[in-house]
């Protein structure tokens, strides 16, 4: 009897419950917060692709004990070895670069250009954006980070995940979980962050504009536009090229017609596989005992800052643009200059369509977001090819 009891106790010793009631609440708060997360993306529908993997991630690897982040433990074919936990595995695609470069293929493969192409003016709005990353640099040098951790954190600002995580391994890894899972859930939360911003800089005429409609592109404008981007880019930042090419090569895919076969694989199977591996592994980034951290709160606000700054420097050059043209263009679009597409496009079509149901402004904000996509992977490479 007394062994039995001995073995119930060893049991309930060795338990996930036993290490949370031993003083590690910090699991707790992590298995709220992802509960949290998991609620906004299942219940409120607050880009659920992104946000489930994530949240479910943070979930599994606060579940303390379960092993799945483990590393090996011994040297492969010699006794006593243990491989590591699965999570371990998945995040070498992180780590190591990998992971990112191939969403931005799926998301070019997924995206039109066309409304770039056709309103070039879209480009000022994109990089006005970017304005962001700047000032979350600055200020995380002024709150004493360091050089190359200060411009991790910016990139926050573009409110793109793949760059943002592209390069943190480059330049911080010890920051990758504070600022993957900010980026992510700064993007996932684009129709939370966002509408206020825009009603408080802009009237109601303003927001109740209508656009003329985009010109037709043709098709070898589709075409030359990522070949051109590509060289041109490339060439005067090389730093840049690995995520812009990526991106280029994806969209490509998409508009040389014989490669339709390819393009459907980049942005369906590729990209919800690369997707799933991403957002869990960023999500597993989330362990209490590493991320409860003053340091990290800190990131998390300077993120959020610099994602709110983003949209404001959108949305006042959108303004500029609004009076430059003789009041033709609806400053909202300004708002969708951050990268996250096309989320930050479908939240200006909604706060126009409130104010005027018939206005549609999807397709001219199209321009400034996949303008953003581009600013955003250049700035990355100004900040990797200066602290790199």
């Amino acid at each position: 009897m007394s062994e039995f009891l001995s073995a119930i106790s060893d049991f309930a010793g060795q338990s996930g419950l036993a290490t949370i009631l031993g003083g590690e609440y910090g699991y707790l708060i992590m298995i709220a917060v992802a509960c949290f997360l998991l609620y906004l993306a299942i219940a409120k529908g607050f880009e659920p692709l992104l946000l489930v993997p994530i949240a479910f991630g943070m979930l599994l690897v606060n579940l303390p004990d379960i092993g799945i982040k483990d590393a090996p433990i011994g040297i492969y074919h010699e006794d006593g070895f243990q491989p590591g936990g699965l999570f371990y595995y998945l995040a070498m695609g992180k780590d190591f670069g990998i992971f990112p470069p191939l969403i931005f293929v799926g998301v070019g493969a997924m995206t039109d250009f066309g409304p770039l192409i056709a309103n070039p003016k879209s480009l000022i709005l994109g990089g006005a954006a970017q304005l962001g990353i700047f000032f979350a640099f600055l200020g995380a040098l002024l709150l004493g980070f360091a050089p190359n951790e200060a411009a991790s954190i910016g990139i926050i600002g573009g409110a793109d995940g793949p760059t943002a995580i592209y390069l943190t391994t480059k330049l911080a890894p010890d920051l990758l979980g504070p600022i993957a899972v900010a980026a992510y859930s700064y993007m996932a939360l684009v129709p939370v962050i966002q509408p206020p911003i825009m009603r408080a800089l802009t009237t109601k005429e303003q927001r109740m504009v209508k656009m003329s409609q985009l010109r037709q592109v043709s098709r070898t404008e589709k075409i030359i536009f990522p070949i051109a981007v590509t060289i041109i880019v490339t060439l005067l930042l090389p730093s840049a090229g690995t995520l812009v090419g990526m991106l280029m090569f994806g969209n490509l895919l998409k508009e040389a017609g014989s490669t339709s076969r390819l393009a459907d694989v980049a942005s369906n199977g590729l990209m919800s596989s690369i997707t799933i591996m991403l957002g869990l592994v960023v999500g597993a980034t989330t362990k209490a005992d590493t991320f409860l951290t003053p340091q990290t709160l800190g990131i998390i606000v300077l993120g959020l800052t610099a994602f709110c700054i983003g949209t404001t420097g959108g949305v006042l050059f959108g303004k500029i643009m609004y009076y430059a043209t003789g009041k033709k263009i609806n400053p909202l679009i300004g708002s969708a200059g951050v990268s996250a597409v096309p989320m930050a496009a479908r939240v200006a079509q909604k706060v126009g369509q409130q104010e005027c149901p018939t206005n549609f402004l999807l397709m001219h904000a199209m321009g400034p977001n996949v303008a953003g996509v581009i600013g955003s992977a250049i700035a990355a490479g100004i900040l990797l090819s200066i602290y790199g």
